[in-house]
């Protein structure tokens, strides 16, 4: 029987840390070799982390992760190895370090270099033109990275058919967002069926910056069928047993295959074989593990996202502890909750500064939070400072009536006083606003948008309270009280003020926002959805005006397939505009 023993390593790296990633690796290989595997399987820029971005620009920078691939060479010994760096000859390249026997045998380039959404390849990497498979105990498997994998016809097509490759090995680094992880394991499956090809996907896992790489790295056979899939948002090592007389006999029954080699025969010189030879193993391969992985979906699948990229975004930083300022709110009881789940509860400060207009509810709910997450509370007062900064202002106000300027200072009192904590102990200032605010503008620049990391940045707002019952539901009891989850949204930075006084109702809010901010719709169709042509005038002009202060937030969590930053991005010089203005 033709068998092949493969491990999927799916690894979470640091960018820039080439030293702990190179590290990493070398522990995997060890560790497969235990597990009496033939070879494994890195993610794409496994060395260096991805997205490395301008780093690519420092010759050091890609000369010093050469050098570590020379360091994880001479570990592989009796394993074959797949490991993902930056290859440079004449230009840089996205690649797959083919190693055998100690040896790097061969280099395999990214074909497709992605240049959309988040994603800015072709500002950094030649394309490859080649493609290799390589035979290994008799089973042929080709190397493809990433983006080459979503293309019907691309490299994946030409290795199994031309190079009769029966296994596919995919290093990625394919981020995160609500629904992409059932979508992405049914385009595998189908590039699996069409070109009768056992698909091993290796996924990279973690938070980098604003992306969430969620793993669940898969093996899917020839009929589309999971063989075996890794741990959604956690480390994790995926072996499997891949039989190629399986993938051949599967193939004798195909006629499509017999078609599609008459029809690409000009093509043949695309791929060139690589003989590995056998690997001679001296003991029994010890039985594949028992693996069970958990499954999320919906709310529960985005929660552990953001748990991932608050706890990555803190610890890759070199921060101990954080700082919330809790109002009462269930946007600020969230992002508490994200970060003790993340950072363990004593690495989390909470912070309540109530001001003249604060309720006495406030006061009461955000204590209770505090207590049943079992965080240290301060209370700080902000009534005398924002006293002192009417007085201070009353001169140059002179004339004026009240409005939101003397609403945002405190805001900004409130920020200034996170950020005093900060500089004081070297606590990471976790900020509160979620997307339905940032969208729209409804938040303080230099206030309540004050800190280092936005946990709820692409969260719309009614999101957030179905995040905040899937906690309560998950721990089967209140963590965040019901008197939370029903009071009505406010600010609290005048009398009996609401977000609806400034505010569509949210879940009309974030409807809008949904078609015109995630989906791009045409001011017609956003109306065609039943939409008051008013309000989506409204909230359209709202947005539009905002990009200046969401430029200036710090950055956040990405779980939506177009969240602000390099998903969406429009000029803040910008006199277009795609609604209807009243004359």
């Amino acid at each position: 029987m033709r068998k092949l023993r493969i491990a999927l390593a799916q690894t979470n790296p640091t960018v820039g840390d080439l030293e702990g990633n190179t590290q990493m690796i070398i522990s995997c290989i060890e560790q497969a070799r235990d597990l009496g595997v033939d070879l494994v399987v890195f993610p794409e820029l496994a060395i260096t982390g991805y997205p490395p971005e301008d780093l690519l620009f420092k010759i050091d920078f890609v000369k010093e992760n050469i050098r570590c691939l020379s360091d994880i060479v001479p570990h592989t010994g009796s394993i074959t190895a797949v490991v993902g760096y930056v290859h440079m000859e004449d230009d840089i390249y996205n690649t797959g370090a083919v190693i055998h026997r100690g040896e790097l045998v061969r280099v395999c380039h990214k074909s497709y270099l992605p240049n959309y959404g988040v994603f800015d390849e072709n500002r950094y990497f030649q394309a490859g033109r080649d493609l290799s498979v390589f035979t290994l105990n008799d089973v042929t498997f080709g190397v493809n990275i990433c983006e080459d994998i979503w293309y019907p016809g691309g490299p994946t097509h030409y290795q199994a058919l031309l190079g009769n490759a029966e296994l596919i090995v995919n290093i990625s680094a394919s981020p995160y967002h609500a629904g992409k992880r059932s979508a992405r394991a049914q385009m595998l499956a189908t590039r699996a069926r069409d070109d009768v090809v056992v698909v091993a996907f290796t996924n990279m896992v973690g938070g980098q910056d604003e992306l969430i790489f969620d793993g669940s790295s898969l093996v899917i056979d020839q009929e589309g069928e999971i063989l075996a899939e890794g741990a959604p948002f956690a480390e994790d090592m995926i072996v499997a047993d891949v039989d190629a007389d399986v993938v051949t006999a599967a193939r004798l029954r195909d006629p499509r295959r017999r078609q599609d080699k008459v029809a690409d025969s000009q093509h043949g010189d695309l791929v060139e074989e690589v003989d590995l030879g056998f690997h001679e193993h001296t003991k029994r391969r010890p039985p594949l593990p028992r693996r069970q992985v958990p499954h999320y979906d919906g709310t529960e699948e985005v929660y552990h996202a953001l748990v991932l990229g608050t706890r990555d975004y803190v610890r890759k930083n070199r921060f101990n502890k954080v700082v919330v300022g809790l109002s009462g709110g269930v946007d600020s009881a969230m992002v508490a909750v994200i970060a003790v789940e993340a950072l363990g509860r004593e690495n989390v400060v909470t912070v309540y500064m109530p001001s003249r207009y604060s309720s006495k509810e406030s006061e009461r709910d955000a204590a209770e939070v505090s207590r049943r997450l079992g965080t240290e509370l301060l209370t700080i007062p902000i009534e005398d400072i924002f006293s002192a900064y009417l007085a201070t202002m009353a001169p140059a106000f002179q004339g004026a009536e009240p409005n939101v300027a003397e609403e945002n200072f405190q805001a900004r009192i409130r920020g200034n006083i996170l950020m005093g904590l900060s500089n004081k102990f070297g606590w990471l200032v976790l900020t509160t606003g979620n997307k339905s605010e940032t969208s729209v503008g409804y938040a303080t620049l230099y206030g309540d948008m004050a800190g280092g990391y936005c946990v709820l940045k692409d969260v719309p707002k009614m999101m957030v309270y179905e995040l905040a019952r899937y906690v309560n539901a998950a721990a089967s009891r209140e963590i965040i009280p019901q008197n939370v989850l029903t009071k009505v949204p406010t600010a609290e930075l005048r009398p009996n003020q609401k977000d609806e006084d400034s505010l569509p109702p949210y879940p009309v809010l974030d409807r809008v926002l949904q078609a015109y901010v995630e989906e791009d719709n045409t001011y017609e169709e956003i109306l065609s959805r039943g939409l008051d042509a008013e309000t989506v005038d409204r909230v359209i002009a709202m947005v539009d005006a905002n990009e200046y202060k969401r430029r200036q937030a710090p950055p956040g969590i990405k779980i939506s397939p177009k969240a602000f930053g390099k998903d969406r991005r429009m000029p803040i010089t910008n006199r277009f505009r795609s609604f209807h203005v009243k004359k």
